[in-house]
């Protein structure tokens, strides 16, 4: 499994708006796209602006699914977000290959 991590830090006085957006039209947008499976939407604790930075953690079945999605969708939905917030909220990417999911015995 791949999981494609977005971490998001927004300006305060954007961040009610910014987070009503994502989960109203971004999140499913991007879900809808049929690449990812599910998306999880969390906030980042223990920073200095932790109240105004996130992270939205994408899953998908495989690297293929990923690239294609980075090639068939990705630019275009970034650029909304860029256009809609620009720099209130400021993104960047990592991609993260699931090894093994552990449980407390």
């Amino acid at each position: 499994m791949i999981i494609y991590n977005v971490t998001v830090s927004v300006s305060e006085h954007r961040t009610e708006e910014w987070l009503e957006w994502m989960r109203g039209e971004h999140i499913p947008e991007v879900l809808n796209t049929g690449k990812f499976f599910e998306a999880r939407f969390t906030k980042v604790m223990g920073m200095e602006d932790s109240g105004n930075t996130f992270s939205i953690q994408y899953r998908c079945a495989s690297y293929d699914d990923l690239n294609a999605y980075q090639t068939e969708y990705a630019h275009e939905l970034q650029q909304k977000h860029i256009q809609r917030f620009g720099d209130d909220a400021l993104a960047f990417r990592t991609i993260l290959e699931l090894i093994e999911e552990l449980q407390a015995t």
